[in-house]
């Protein structure tokens, strides 16, 4: 046993001794990164974050797709890494074992995952329509290969019946890997059709967009041709085929194309050869190799032609479109892109009239002229007209005519006044 005065000493020397908490300092110094490092990465990573984001906005004026996305990840990258120093930050600083479900910090916890949750939701959505995209263009090329091979089987059958073997057929075939095309006025007629129906499709765009931007689509059609007497409102669809037409056509008489450019005759093979040359391939791809080019200055004059200054406005909000064509450019907008399909039609219809010997030739009907079933073709063919009414008269001409050879291509008009049996 111990001695009852060494206990008592021994009591009273514990309760004697303080128990010093241990140092601020050391406990920050323990820490793997210390608080003033973090503050600094905390305000770079923050003016990285608005650097990103200016980014992102200076690549919607212009337009640009790849700018838009590369500027998008980089925003992702910065706001992961403002996650990462958040993290940092509560490992070094854990909060108290006991907290309350009231607890300012806790609260902010549960925003700040709330807030990350609708993020990865929207990144969610947006990849799910990047995967829809991906699939339609994967639909898309498929159709284009069932396409070719359709086409590839009715050649070699044709090569069949007039007695050519496949490896003479090889010889036939162009540096793209495709059977060559034989100058013909079957082919011209083809493209003639094909640039008509370019028209009418690029038609509706335009009209969807004045419906956007809430034209009166009435008052439109008769500013352009206010003299017209429609079978049926649907009909006016027309004017704007025909406004299309009018500006798209423009200058075709002319070799140049009412292009200015240098001094230089083209022979007839020269245009059939930029016609091979061109008639696969993507107008875009065309215009980034060479925005510059022929075509695309055709392109750059058509595009202003068929869209007054007040039209792009009125669609688009302003002007920057239309700025961006004015310095050169071609954007890649969905709708810049429907135009060049169509002013890619013309320019090719124009490269094979010139192509031949003689060359294919114009003809365009007037407003007002009697309607003649040799030069002309009504658009709409369920009209009806009684033996005692006058001979027709045009009111629009949505697609011009062409002399080729001693044929005759004839002109696709809209008949004002006539009447439409249903």
């Amino acid at each position: 046993m111990l001695p009852t005065g060494s206990k008592e000493t021994q009591l009273h020397d514990s309760h004697s001794q303080k128990v010093h908490p241990q140092p601020m300092e050391e406990t920050m110094n323990q820490n793997p990164e210390p608080t003033e490092a973090l503050i600094s990465k905390l305000f770079t990573n923050i003016s990285s974050l608005k650097s990103a984001y200016i980014q992102l906005q200076a690549a919607h004026t212009p337009y640009d797709p790849d700018k838009i996305e590369a500027a998008d990840k980089l925003v992702i990258s910065e706001l992961k890494n403002l996650s990462e120093l958040k993290h940092t930050y509560r490992d070094n600083n854990p909060k108290p074992v006991s907290v309350s479900p009231q607890d300012s910090r806790l609260v902010a916890e549960i925003q700040e995952q709330q807030s990350l949750l609708k993020t990865y939701e929207v990144m969610v959505k947006k990849f799910q329509s990047q995967i829809q995209t991906k699939d339609s263009e994967i639909h898309q090329l498929h159709q284009r290969i069932q396409e070719a091979n359709q086409k590839r089987v009715k050649l070699e059958r044709k090569l069949k019946f007039r007695g050519v073997s496949a490896k003479e057929s090889e010889d036939l075939e162009d540096e793209n890997g495709f059977f060559s095309v034989e100058l013909t006025p079957e082919l011209f007629t083809s493209l003639v059709e094909s640039a008509f129906r370019a028209i009418h499709d690029f038609s509706k765009p335009l009209i969807n967009m004045m419906k956007a931007a809430g034209w009166d689509l009435d008052a439109a059609a008769h500013s352009i041709e206010p003299t017209v007497v429609y079978a049926k409102r649907a009909h006016k669809k027309y004017a704007f085929e025909s406004h299309i037409c009018q500006r798209m056509f423009s200058g075709f008489q002319e070799e140049s194309f009412s292009v200015k450019q240098d001094d230089l005759t083209i022979s007839k093979e020269g245009f059939f050869n930029q016609f091979l040359a061109m008639r696969t391939t993507d107008p875009l791809d065309i215009l980034s190799q060479n925005p510059d080019s022929i075509f695309g200055k055709f392109c750059r004059s058509k595009y202003l032609a068929v869209f007054p200054l007040k039209m792009e406005a009125s669609f688009f909000g302003n002007l920057d479109q239309r700025n961006y064509v004015l310095g050169g450019g071609h954007p890649r907008t969905p709708f810049y892109q429907a135009f060049l399909k169509l002013a890619k039609s013309i320019w090719l219809l124009h490269r094979i009239a010139y192509s031949f010997d003689p060359k294919a030739r114009i003809f365009q009907v007037k407003r007002g002229s009697d309607f003649s079933e040799v030069y002309m073709e009504s658009v709409v063919k369920n009209i009806s007209m009684d033996e005692n009414d006058e001979n027709p008269k045009v009111g629009l001409m949505v697609m011009p005519g062409f002399w080729i050879g001693g044929s005759v291509i004839q002109s696709r008009v809209y008949l004002s006044g006539v009447k439409c049996t249903e």
